[in-house]
């Protein structure tokens, strides 16, 4: 599991450390113990900063393969439950290197907020060591633990633990758990997860200290949204020389969960992750400051004609101007069946649930690309693949329909309306379908059904604020302006046809242009 290669990176970045972290693991006997004590020797073996020695156990932990993480004999409220490889491997040099003194990824905001926790929080996260959206929500909670000594994370691998994952109805990850209850599941960021806990709980937060009001000054532009638009608007209007302030849940936006990204002029094949990468690396060349992880509960409009940005941190600034470019998300069927069992063998994330269902039958709506690649990751993992398209023809690029019906455990049923999704002892079990040639109504036994249907615009917030259309889409000119003077939109969240990554970048960019000719005519 640990080459050379990856023992060698973890002694670099221990170097920066300003205080010692160790290990120390459950009691008792597991057949993953040896692995898990192996694991944590050679990590340990890296830098006189880490300590491990597996005679120092601690009996209260929840397992033999249960370890947490410590520094200066304080206990930090991180708890990883089995060996964290895969994707939550960085989730473990994270919590080593934050537990030992290196700066925080979160938003001073969040940091602030979080600390005024008033209630005992209890987390157990759920992952699939093989998805892709398992580690955002695993690093944010060990930061929540680390910034509040109410608060704690177990990750569980759920291979590991099939037990509890029965016991809990568990089909998709990551499941998180809060003081032994269900709290949120799926693909989520931290700013969802702010807002759930606030909603949960009504009184939350002490009071603010003095150093909490602190504001940001007033901006020139501020763009809402972190996907490809907002980016390009972002860089676009930093490099006029303007005061710019970009506030997203998390840079690179939808693009995050793509795999293969093949039609991004100039790059024959990169991924989402790697795009994202880039795109924080080219927003940091600028002076532009970045609000990751928040998201905007309000705008208002000021006695000076400008705007304040009120966010879910609670924090308030004013702009000048704003780019809106929220992109959109996962549209949903909105059929009987779909919301009940959402993490029960309903998904929209076919890399993080899809191992969840090996050797079993699932389902895929949709025909367009999106459909048609979760089929084919699907089918290398899953016993069959059924894709439904609403249509009498399938929407995705021919190459990939290729693909598709190559596959022998692959079939594809269009002119297929969706109508039910059934469960039994609460996990789905068959779906409902109308075969719209005859009219008759079908149904077929399977485990799981993956949406992937388009997406919808995230507008909602802003909506009775600037116009939009019937199907939420914010309503824009050729130059981006919105009929509020001083707002602009790009990308997925506006009427512009066809939502595509090199359109949206170029909207950004159009849009940033507009915003700069607004300011000097100011």
């Amino acid at each position: 599991m640990l080459d050379q290669g990856l023992l060698d990176a973890v002694k670099s970045y221990s170097e920066k450390m300003t205080r010692p972290v160790t290990f120390v693991i459950g009691s008792g006997e597991h057949s993953k113990r040896a692995e898990l004590v192996d694991f944590l020797t050679k990590v340990s073996g890296t830098s006189d900063k880490i300590n491990f020695n597996d005679a120092d156990v601690d009996a209260s932990l929840p397992s033999p393969i249960s370890f947490k993480v410590m520094t200066e004999g304080r206990d930090t409220g991180i708890v990883f439950s089995g060996i964290p490889g895969g994707h939550e491997f960085t989730s473990f040099i994270l919590a080593i290197l934050q537990a030992g003194g290196h700066t925080l990824k979160l938003d001073e905001g969040i940091q602030k907020l979080v600390k005024r926790f008033n209630q005992p929080m209890q987390f157990q996260t759920y992952v699939s060591l093989s998805c892709h959206s398992c580690p955002d929500v695993v690093q944010a909670l060990n930061q929540f633990a680390l910034l509040n000594d109410g608060i704690s994370n177990e990750m569980i691998d759920g291979a590991l633990f099939q037990e509890q994952v029965e016991a809990n109805n568990i089909q998709g990850v990551p499941a998180v758990f809060l003081n032994g209850k269900p709290f949120i599941n799926g693909k989520v960021d931290t700013a969802r997860i702010l807002d759930k806990l606030q909603e949960q709980f009504p009184d939350l937060m002490s009071a603010p200290n003095e150093d909490d009001a602190d504001q940001l000054e007033r901006q020139d532009v501020t763009i809402v949204g972190g996907g490809p638009a907002g980016v390009a608007a972002a860089i676009y209007t930093a490099r006029k020389g303007l005061k710019v302030t970009i506030v997203a849940d998390r840079i690179g936006g939808q693009v995050k969960d793509t795999q293969d990204i093949e039609n991004l002029i100039s790059v024959p094949l990169t991924n989402g992750t790697e795009l994202s990468a880039n795109f924080y690396k080219h927003l940091k060349e600028y002076d532009i400051t970045l609000k990751e992880h928040v998201n905007v509960r309000e705008l208002t409009e000021t006695d000076d004609e400008n705007y304040a940005i009120h966010l879910n941190t609670g924090e308030t600034f004013e702009s000048r101007s704003i780019i809106l470019a929220t992109g959109a998300q996962w549209r949903k069927l909105n059929v009987p069946g779909e919301e009940e069992n959402i993490g029960n063998g309903v998904a929209y994330c076919p890399h993080c649930d899809g191992p969840f269902f090996k050797g079993k039958d699932v389902a895929v709506i949709g025909g367009g690309n999106s459909g048609i690649e979760a089929a084919l990751d699907l089918a290398g993992i899953v016993s069959h693949v059924t894709v439904f398209e609403f249509a009498d023809t399938l929407k995705a690029d021919q190459v990939l329909v290729n693909k598709a019906k190559s596959k022998d455990n692959i079939d594809i049923i269009t002119s297929a309306a969706t109508k039910e999704i059934k469960a039994t002892d609460g996990k789905v079990s068959s779906i409902v379908y109308e075969d719209r040639e005859s009219g008759e109504t079908k149904e077929l036994d399977l485990a799981a059904v993956f949406v992937q249907i388009g997406l919808v615009p995230n507008s909602d917030f802003i909506k009775g604020f600037v116009d939009v259309n019937r199907f939420g889409e914010i309503e824009i000119d050729e130059r981006c302006h919105t009929d509020r003077k001083g707002i602009f939109a790009c990308g997925d969240v506006t009427t512009v046809p066809f939502k595509q990554i090199n359109i949206a970048m170029g909207e950004g960019s159009k849009a940033a242009l507009s915003a700069f000719e607004y300011l000097v005519m100011q």
